[in-house]
């Protein structure tokens, strides 16, 4: 029997603790740590594992120096806190110190008075004294980053961050409630669910149908969360908004010492980060309704992230674009400027008890 047999045997006849739905790095983060502390546990994901947003993220784990001018205090000090766990026990093989340059140039939207006190603001909110970012001239910065455009360049801030690789993060701990004893399936999806609760679960890959008994049941479906809502209760309403966000990838010259973050205007930023042997750019920030499992970045948004690049860095610094991916981000519904939405993790729990979770693709360790 293969191993995936096996494991269909297992959902089919087993009754659980625990049912996650979403395989994704929210619903592989909840399962580890409930398989790890005993439960039965089963998760199912319709596609691929860390097939939506957990694999087309900007490959940060940051808590987001511009949340500080939005009053975000309590999300960029958990997002800080989730740095020293993830680098330093749940997955130090997958995340690496990265320090970002954010350039102050003339006419920018913000001086360097106000990113001097940003940065001191930054490390404040986890006692990261020893870690505190800092001002530094135009040459040291070019000195890390050859690529970055001098003209009415008129200082620099330096930071500390991280970067991990966001699918490999996803997979890391869907093995970890594996090993704990989970049953975790890819191309199974969640059909219907009654009282009980009662999952009916299809195998997308033979069609076949089945019935799945559990104590509880977590949707972590992503941006799919409201229609797996709608699948417990008819009448539920829209409870997220979506973000789209689109990515480039680009030939890289040089050694990067560091990442840069781009100021747009006094809400956006945009990234260009050292990723793979090559240059990661972007993201775009705009509200999105559509299918989120075939969205790929559009002609117009290319030229705007490779504008917003161009702010900052040489634009004959900037090489052949190889890859473009778009990923969507969950928001509270009601948002109203995607850019200036809270990225908090968000509860809900629907008529027959299931709980839905939603929030940004590197929130697995606020679980633990």
């Amino acid at each position: 029997m293969s191993e995936r047999a096996a494991a269909l045997e297992r959902l089919r006849t087993g009754r659980f603790d625990l049912l996650v739905v979403g395989g994704g790095i929210i619903g592989a983060g909840v399962a580890e740590v409930a398989s790890r502390h005993g439960f039965t546990v089963a998760l199912v994901e319709r596609d691929d594992f860390a097939a939506g947003t957990s694999s087309a993220s900007s490959k940060l784990i940051h808590g987001g120096l511009r949340y500080l001018r939005l009053g975000h205090f309590s999300l960029i000090r958990e997002a800080l806190a989730e740095v020293h766990a993830l680098s330093r026990f749940v997955a130090p093989h997958l995340v690496r110190p990265l320090n970002f340059l954010l350039p102050v140039y003339r006419g920018g939207p913000y001086g360097r008075i106000p990113i001097r006190g940003a940065l001191w603001s930054y490390a404040g909110l986890t006692g990261a004294v020893s870690e505190r970012g800092r001002m530094i001239a135009p040459a040291a910065a070019a000195a890390l980053v050859p690529a970055l455009r001098l003209d009415g360049l008129r200082a620099a801030g330096l930071y500390p961050d991280a970067q991990t690789d966001d699918a490999r993060l996803c997979l890391a701990n869907l093995r970890g409630a594996a090993d704990a004893g989970a049953v975790v399936l890819n191309r199974v999806e969640l059909a219907g669910l009654e009282r009980g609760p009662i999952a009916h679960l299809r195998d997308t890959s033979t069609g076949e149908t089945f019935e799945v008994e559990a104590r509880a049941v977590v949707n972590a479906a992503g941006p799919w969360l409201d229609d797996v809502r709608r699948l417990e209760d008819a009448r539920a309403g829209t409870s997220v908004a979506l973000s789209r966000g689109a990515h480039l990838v680009l030939e890289r010259d040089g050694g990067w010492g560091a990442a840069v973050t781009i100021p747009i205007d006094r809400t956006r930023v945009a990234f260009a980060v050292p990723w793979a042997g090559r240059l990661l750019v972007g993201t775009t920030d705009s509200a999105f309704e559509g299918d989120a499992r075939t969205i790929e970045p559009t002609e117009e948004e290319e030229r705007q992230i490779l504008d917003e690049a161009g702010l900052a860095l040489e634009a004959g610094a900037l090489g052949p674009v190889r890859a473009r991916f778009a990923g969507v981000r969950v928001l509270p519904v009601g948002t109203v400027a995607t850019a200036r939405a809270h990225r908090e993790t968000m509860l809900s729990s629907g008529a027959l008890g299931m709980v839905s979770v939603a929030g940004p693709p590197t929130a697995a360790s606020r679980w633990r």
